[in-house]
């Protein structure tokens, strides 16, 4: 698994909205460790406790697939949280570059 620290930014984008909304950014590099572009092996972890939050709401994945030109909105193979860190699996057969925008609380 990759730490979201090692590959991406992460920003609260709505303080005191009564949940956190948090931006997760993954450049299309991620899977470069593993030989290439950002795919469906690669899962990335979100630190909730970071944000002082324990769980999520809910979650909105963007793939860039085109760089800055097109972004389409994507569903991740899978999500969990478990003592504070969500996972995120994404989808298989993406190259680009993802934004996940997660509502925690």
């Amino acid at each position: 698994m990759t730490e979201l620290g090692d590959v991406g930014t992460n920003t609260e984008i709505a303080p005191n909205a009564g949940v956190k909304v948090i931006q997760a950014y993954f450049p299309d590099t991620l899977g470069a460790a593993e030989g290439g572009p950002i795919g469906g092996t690669d899962t990335v972890a979100v630190d909730l406790k970071d944000f002082g939050c324990t769980n999520i709401h809910a979650l909105l994945l963007f793939d860039e697939t085109t760089t800055g030109e097109i972004i389409v909105q994507k569903t991740p193979t899978s999500t969990a949280v478990s003592d504070g860190v969500l996972t995120i699996d994404l989808p298989s057969g993406d190259t680009g570059a993802k934004t996940a925008i997660i509502w925690a609380y």
